[in-house]
């Protein structure tokens, strides 16, 4: 059992949030950051039973931006 998961979170190319979960096929996407928060949570709940559940939930945000040379 792991005390933890991270997620990692990028802007949707369509608009929103897309969240995928490192080395767990859990996928979910929202609309806005706290909509995500909350599928993330019910994603994982679906993901483990109650005595697996990860004690953590861990987020990285990731930006990308591109500027002009």
């Amino acid at each position: 059992m792991k005390n933890e998961i991270i997620f990692v979170i990028e802007e949707s190319l369509e608009g929103g949030f897309e969240a995928k979960a490192l080395g767990h096929s859990i996928f979910t996407e929202a609309e806005d950051i706290e909509t995500l928060k909350i599928n993330i949570r019910e994603a994982v709940s679906c993901q483990f039973d109650e005595n697996e559940m990860p004690k953590i939930i861990r987020l990285h945000y990731i930006k990308e931006e591109v500027i002009a040379a």
